[in-house]
C-alpha cells in the first residue's frame, strides 16, 4: 500500500507492506484522515518509518477470525487511535488511552491513518451511518476530543464559557457547547478567519486577544493553543470555583503563579483523547447531522500533498480541518 512515512523529519510517500489483521482486529480502507495540530508539533521528532495519522475513518475490508462475524466487509467505521490491554482497570472503564500498556496509532508504536489501509482493534471501532461521506467520518476523532474537554470542565447550560484558540479543537468545543444549550460562549483567537469560523459555529462573542483583554469571571475556560503563558491566562480569566481545562499541547516549559488558582479555589484538568463512550457519542452525532459543522473542513488533500499541508498549517492560518484522502486499491 501507499503510505506517508516519516523520513528525516518529513513525510515521504512510498510503498509499504499491507497491514494484516490480528485475530480480533479489523483492516480499514482509509477514506479520510485529518491533520491534527499535535501532528504538526511531533512529526519532526518521530523516528523514521513512522506512519502518523490518528483522525481517520473508512470501511472494513478485512477482519480477524474472532470478529469477522460481527464486522461485515464494507461496514463504514471509525476507530479510537489507541489499543489497550483490555485487562486493566482503565480499559475496563472504557478509557483505553489511559491503559497501563497503551499502543497508540500514528505515534511510532502502531501505524496510523496517513495510508491506504490501517489496522485497528475491533473493540475500539464504531460503525458509522452509511449515508455520510466517509472522508468526513474522520471528524469523529476531533469531535470526541472537544466533547471530552467540555465534559472535564463540567460545562452546563447557564455557564459562561471561554475557549482560547479557534482551531479545530476549539471549534469542536464550541459546537458541543452550543449543542448542550450553552448560550454564553466567548472565543479568543488572533486570526480573523478563525474568529469568523467560531461565530459561524455558534460563538456568542469573539475577540482578538492581541488587542482585547480576555475578560474574567468565566465558569469554564478551555485552552486549545498549547503555548507558554496560556495556563496563567486561564487562571486569570476563570471565576472563583470555576474550571480550567488545558487541551492545548504545549511542547515547552510553562509557569504560572499557583496562589491565584488557590485563592479562587478552582479545578484544573489537563486533557487528551476521550473515553470509548465519548467517541461513540461523537460518531452518532456526526451521523445524525445534529451538529453545526458548516465550515469545519477547509479542504481535502491528496496523500502526496501531506508534507506541503503540514508546512502550511505550521504557520498562522485561517484554515480549519484539512483531511487527507488516500486513494486505495480495491482490496488490501
Amino acid at each position: 500500500m501507499r503510505a506517508a512515512v516519516i523520513e528525516g523529519g518529513k513525510f515521504t510517500v512510498r510503498e509499504v507492506p499491507d497491514p494484516q489483521p490480528g485475530p480480533d482486529e479489523l483492516i480499514l480502507r482509509v477514506h479520510g484522515c485529518g491533520v491534527c495540530g499535535s501532528d504538526l508539533k511531533t512529526y519532526p521528532l518521530l523516528p523514521d518509518g513512522t506512519i502518523m495519522g490518528h483522525e481517520f475513518a473508512g470501511e472494513v475490508v478485512a477482519a480477524g477470525p474472532d470478529v469477522a462475524g460481527r464486522w461485515p466487509i464494507g461496514t463504514p467505521a471509525a476507530a479510537l487511535p489507541v489499543i489497550g490491554c483490555r485487562r486493566c482497570r482503565r480499559c475496563a472503564e472504557g478509557d483505553p488511552a489511559r491503559c497501563v500498556t497503551p499502543q497508540p496509532l500514528g505515534l511510532g508504536v502502531r501505524s496510523g491513518g496517513f495510508a491506504e489501509y490501517v489496522a485497528v482493534a475491533a473493540s475500539e471501532t464504531v460503525a458509522l451511518e452509511p449515508s455520510i461521506d466517509l472522508r468526513t467520518g474522520a471528524l469523529v476523532e476531533p469531535l470526541a476530543v472537544g466533547l471530552h474537554a467540555l465534559n472535564r470542565g463540567h460545562a452546563r447550560s447557564g455557564d459562561r464559557v471561554l475557549v482560547i484558540g479557534a482551531g479545530p479543537v476549539g471549534l469542536s468545543i464550541v459546537v458541543w457547547a452550543r449543542h448542550r444549550g450553552i448560550a454564553d460562549i466567548t472565543v479568543a483567537d488572533p486570526v480573523p478567519g478563525r474568529r469568523d469560523s467560531a461565530t459561524a459555529m455558534g460563538a456568542s462573542r469573539v475577540i482578538d486577544p492581541t488587542t482585547t483583554p480576555l475578560g474574567t469571571d468565566f465558569d469554564v475556560v478551555i485552552e486549545c493553543v498549547g503555548k507558554s503563558g496560556m495556563v496563567a491566562a486561564c487562571v486569570d480569566a476563570v471565576a472563583a470555583g470555576g474550571h480550567v481545562v488545558v487541551a492545548g499541547v504545549c511542547m515547552t516549559e510553562d509557569t504560572f503563579m499557583p496562589v491565584g488558582a488557590v485563592v479562587k479555589d478552582i479545578t484544573m484538568s489537563f486533557v487528551s483523547y476521550y473515553s470509548r463512550d465519548e467517541f461513540a457519542t461523537a460518531a452518532v452525532a456526526l451521523g445524525s447531522g445534529e451538529l453545526r459543522l458548516d465550515g469545519y473542513v477547509s479542504a481535502f488533500a491528496a496523500l502526496d500533498d501531506l508534507q506541503e499541508v503540514a508546512e502550511d498549517l505550521s504557520h498562522p492560518t485561517d484554515q480549519q480541518k484539512i483531511i487527507i484522502t488516500p486513494l486505495p486499491r480495491s482490496t488490501p
